[in-house]
């Protein structure tokens, strides 16, 4: 189906909370994520393999750190002039304010839709693990001559107090929105599971400018909370369903329809082991649709002597004689003599010295370990030194300055 001329935006203004202390110096779409990505790589790897490539990214909290990775690392055509990934920072149009939601973000920015006149305007959020072709939901909202499609995935009933959950007719036609209710609304065609709310939108033109204009006048701020209910009388706004997503080169082996909102601590550490073994639930080893990486320019990884089982080394590591099982380590990252790594993430540019354990672990960029200490084997001991989550995962924060043996 020939697609018309659309305009994305993504929203990459989150504080990230849940997701402390990682995101103490950045906001949560610029957390490294995997041996060489950041969050935000992953919706616009979905953009630009979907051959979508006039992207706005609506910027907001501790966005320099953002800034900085896709300044560097998403820059497309300069010869056609509609092949842009460009930050925006709020506008304040209205006043002194940020972005006062989802909704409040786009209109602090309609001029960019006027200016660029789209048929159609994506908005999908920055935060999330998964790959998706967008052609296939435009495919669908175009054949259901739609206002507004909404992605959505099926989940458990059970799970659903957790969610927005969207109530719809047998032909995927929304009639409500629950959020986080008690007793949700079966799927037409499956009592067990519910249709959840992924807040990506695919708008009309004219139907996203009066929905904004009305919100506006309204106060209300956001797309889930306060748009997409005032729209559902029209009968023209449809769920499309993320399990039906064909994405080439997914193996047998891969979770169908794999989505993972990485807002905490725990999320976070259980994706990334979600990569590792022969059959991992994520294969990130797929050309045919390839998350794009961050550009690294320095040498390889250099494994002296070592015993890796069932882990990711990214480049420019330097590995002395060390034990690593089930984990992610990062450029630049330098492990010395006697080191025992387990179930661990190990952001770029961190130091572990010789006889340093760890054990579900998540290093930030920038640390030294020292000699000998051991992390991840005495809570009470941990809370002391280190951030200590809910789930158990000690996190060392971020060090405030790059350590001076890495110069």
């Amino acid at each position: 189906m020939a697609h018309p001329k659309v305009l994305a935006f993504v929203i990459a203004g989150g504080k990230g909370e849940r997701l402390f202390p990682l995101t103490a110096f950045r906001s949560k779409p610029s957390v490294p994520f995997g041996g060489r990505y950041r969050i935000v790589d992953f919706v616009l790897s979905n953009l630009i393999n979907s051959h979508i490539y006039s992207i706005y990214l609506l910027v907001q909290y501790k966005s320099q750190s953002l800034i900085e990775h896709v300044r560097q690392n998403w820059v497309l055509s300069s010869v056609i002039k509609d092949h842009f990934v460009t930050v925006v920072p709020p506008q304040m149009q209205m006043g002194p304010e940020w972005f006062k939601g989802t909704a409040d973000a786009i209109f602090q920015n309609i001029s960019l839709i006027k200016q660029h006149n789209p048929e159609l305007v994506i908005i999908f959020g920055a935060d999330h693990i998964y790959r998706m072709d967008i052609r296939q939901m435009i495919d669908y909202h175009l054949e259901r001559d739609a206002f507004v499609t909404v992605a959505t995935r099926p989940v458990p009933i059970e799970q659903a107090s957790a969610f927005g959950v969207i109530k719809t007719d047998s032909e995927r036609r929304i009639i409500g929105f629950q959020e986080k209710p008690k007793n949700p609304t079966p799927m037409p065609d499956n009592s067990s599971r519910v249709y959840v709310s992924m807040g990506n939108y695919i708008f009309t033109k004219k139907v996203l400018l009066e929905a904004l204009a009305k919100a506006q006048r309204k106060k209300q701020n956001d797309f889930g909370a306060h748009v997409m209910p005032d729209l559902v009388d029209t009968g023209r706004l449809f769920a499309y369903d993320f399990e039906t997503n064909i994405v080439p080169g997914i193996m047998l082996y891969e979770e169908k329809g794999y989505w993972r909102d990485v807002g905490t601590i725990k999320a976070y550490f259980d994706a990334h082991m979600d990569m590792l073994g022969e059959s991992p639930l994520l294969e990130l080893n797929n050309t045919l649709w390839p998350i794009h990486p961050s550009n690294y320019e320095g040498p390889a990884t250099k494994i002296l002597r070592g015993d890796i089982r069932d882990s990711v080394i990214a480049e420019g590591a330097i590995i002395h004689r060390a034990k690593i099982r089930n984990s992610v380590i990062r450029s630049g990252v330098i492990i010395e003599n006697g080191v025992s790594i387990d179930e661990s993430i190990i952001l770029d540019h961190a130091v572990l010295k010789k006889g340093c354990s760890l054990r579900r672990v998540i290093v930030d960029k920038l640390n030294m370990i020292n000699e000998g200490e051991q992390f991840g084997f005495d809570p009470d001991k941990d809370r002391f030194r280190c951030h200590l989550d809910s789930s158990g995962i000690a996190v060392i924060p971020r060090r405030g300055k790059p350590i001076k043996s890495l110069r």
